[in-house]
């Protein structure tokens, strides 16, 4: 939009603290925006402590506002994201799974509990830092990849639905980070060059195992071969394991046995864990096929558009993050969820996880694997 067109218009801008955020707030200014900052107070629980960086975000976002020249709010969603993320993340850990919270901070705090505020506010559209786009396209609004594909972050975004994304502007869609960071260094915000950050929000740098453990008590348990079943080491618990998982096992130099696909002295991976009888089962070796699976089914499923995307249609698919997009078609599609199978085999498919279904650019939503 031009600068005569967002003119008397509003927009709040979700603010971290953190470079990318600070960047959208500035664009959505120079665009003539109406521009209000929102800092989150999302978690609340040991913000005293050493890996809470939020104190030190607060005071980075009134900085930049105060440069920009823009109005700062700060709210509690605390109890909403307890409540909404924080709850289901530790119901999925105990059940054996591997959840990815920030999938559902972002449907239910970021664009529910964050943008129903900035409605009261009078706001006409909310903004983030994400790298990640939004077009109306044939009377439907579409969730899209960012240009810098490298921080691409719809993945996270894939839950959101159509009135979320009507509200929502994403202003850093078409930039690559390293001139995202220029930008702040030219406008002599002092975030040019802060480290993002990284890992799950509410846990910040500290150790994981840590801060489960505040939660989930220690169950010790046997660490078991898959192969041959024999024991090789102990575990403190079931739930502080994931598939796919290479460290953190302590039982290195354990040479593989009969019915390994491997060498001797391979690293072992997480395999399999029966919650029955609270064994881990391990294999030696990345590429072992125990670690490998062409399908996978989901549930949960939730689709940007509002209606399920054709079965045994070419599309590409994400069951994590950090993952190069995996041909697939879904197979079959229900009310209880939807089968899906790939090209190639996937490494680690995990339950828990979200799966993420893309039609080139365009990110039509996805499930929780299962």
């Amino acid at each position: 939009m031009s600068t005569n067109e967002n003119k008397g218009k509003t927009v709040v801008v979700g603010l971290s603290g953190g470079v990318d955020s600070s960047v959208a707030a500035l664009l959505l200014k120079q665009q003539g925006w109406n521009v209000v900052g929102l800092f989150m107070k999302n978690w609340e629980d040991d913000d005293t402590e050493e890996y809470c960086s939020s104190r030190q975000d607060l005071i980075d976002v009134m900085s930049v506002a105060d440069k920009i020249g823009i109005d700062v709010e700060v709210v509690n969603f605390a109890k909403e994201y307890k409540e909404r993320v924080f709850a289901e993340f530790l119901k999925e850990y105990q059940a054996g799974r591997t959840p990815n919270p920030d999938v559902l901070c972002n449907s239910e705090i970021k664009f529910r509990a964050f943008l129903d505020h900035a409605l009261k506010l009078g706001a006409e559209r909310i903004a983030t830092g994400h790298y990640a786009g939004v077009r109306e396209f044939d009377g439907k609004f579409q969730l899209l990849k960012a240009e810098d594909g490298t921080k691409d972050q719809s993945y996270f975004l894939h839950r959101l639905n159509q009135q979320q994304l009507s509200k929502a502007l994403f202003p850093l869609a078409d930039l690559y980070k390293r001139d995202v960071r220029k930008m702040a260094e030219e406008a002599g915000l002092h975030v040019a060059l802060k480290k993002d950050s990284t890992g799950i929000c509410f846990i910040g740098e500290r150790p994981f195992k840590d801060f489960l453990m505040r939660y989930v008590p220690p169950k010790k348990g046997e660490i078991r071969c898959l192969d041959d079943d024999r024991v090789l080491g102990e575990h403190d618990g079931l739930t502080y394991h994931t598939i796919g998982q290479r460290k953190g096992l302590q039982i290195g130099g354990v040479k593989g046995g009969k019915g390994s696909a491997s060498g001797d002295h391979d690293a072992w991976f997480v395999a399999r864990k029966d919650m029955a009888r609270n064994v881990l089962y391990v294999v030696q070796g990345h590429d072992h096929p125990a670690l490998l699976s062409d399908e996978l089914r989901a549930d949960q499923l939730s689709w940007v558009s509002g209606a399920a995307p054709h079965t045994h249609w070419v599309y590409c698919a994400k069951t994590r993050y950090r993952q190069a997009d995996a041909p697939c078609e879904i197979e079959h599609v229900d009310e209880k969820g939807c089968q899906i199978r790939f090209a190639e085999s996937q490494w680690a498919v995990t339950p828990g996880q979200s799966v993420v279904i893309y039609e080139s650019r365009v990110c039509l939503g996805g499930g929780i694997i299962v």
